[in-house]
């Protein structure tokens, strides 16, 4: 049975692993102040970080339309199986859901499964990585369905912010902790609820300090021995290979992957943000 794995572009597959042929990327569309940004194969890195740097409102992104999820779907494929962001931090699992059905009413025997990855970024790759390395094994659909799921249930996100300029212009955080946090110079280290929404994990005074927490965090995990993990990173591959050597020194992963934040990612993250996940 010939598969395909749906994405939006949340998931920062690098071209490498795009090459496969495996994968459609599904774009959001970036807004800062007056100006758009399409997260599609254009995308400028370098400048959307500029654009935000200098705007003084705050950035935002529009999830795909069903329409773009269905177009996506007219792939060839037997069997489709889709990752989103998670559906407590956009639009984008609710649009795929809705094409799912529209879909399904033109296709009423076709396999769509639309997996809400309760997570962003490094997450997405692995659940869209472990899909392609079970449906390339042979795994029939409904076996690679009932794996993944129990699998997202069971992920860990963690992400250290440079900056907390974009979070304070949408509202994220309270005058009082922008006044804080700006003030003492505080790395906030974050986290995702197993539902997917973002949590607060602790804090630290420096980038080195929150990445070595967020260590210390995963090699508390005793489920994090012999899986996979992810690090996506915002213009700042140092501090990647950074936190990669901290993880080898205290974890037991079986492979580390390191993958560039494309826009999505880098508009949340923003310069010098890391994002994690297992």
């Amino acid at each position: 049975m010939s598969f395909k794995i749906i994405v939006d572009s949340c998931c920062d597959l690098t071209p490498a692993m795009m090459a496969s042929g495996n994968f459609i990327r599904v774009p959001l569309t970036l807004h800062v102040g007056q100006d758009t940004f399409v997260d599609d194969a254009s995308f400028d890195q370098a400048d959307l970080l500029w654009h935000m740097k200098n705007c003084q409102e705050g950035a935002g992104s529009a999830c795909p339309s069903p329409a773009a999820y269905l177009s996506a779907f007219d792939c060839g494929a037997d069997d489709l199986y889709v990752v989103t962001l998670s559906a407590l931090l956009s639009g984008s699992h609710n649009s795929a859901a809705q094409a799912r059905l529209l879909w399904l009413e033109d296709h009423p025997s076709a396999n769509v499964h639309v997996f809400n990855s309760c997570s962003a970024s490094s997450g997405e790759v692995l659940t869209a990585l472990r899909i392609q390395r079970l449906a390339q094994e042979g795994l029939d659909f409904a076996a690679v369905v009932a794996d993944i799921t129990a699998y997202i249930s069971s992920m860990q996100t963690y992400f250290v912010l440079e900056t907390l300029d974009n979070l304070r212009k949408n509202g994220r955080l309270t005058r009082l902790q922008s006044l804080v946090t700006d003030t003492l110079k505080i790395k906030l280290l974050m986290g995702s609820t197993p539902e997917g929404e973002i949590c607060r994990k602790g804090q630290a005074f420096s980038i080195r300090q929150a990445l070595s927490r967020m260590a210390d965090f995963m090699a508390a995990d005793p489920q994090h021995t012999g899986r996979v993990l992810c690090i996506t990173h915002c213009n700042c591959l140092e501090r990647a290979f950074s936190l990669k050597d901290l993880v080898l020194k205290r974890c037991q992963f079986a492979e580390i992957l390191i993958c560039d934040a494309h826009g999505v990612s880098s508009l949340y993250a923003n310069d010098g943000g890391v994002i994690a996940a297992f």
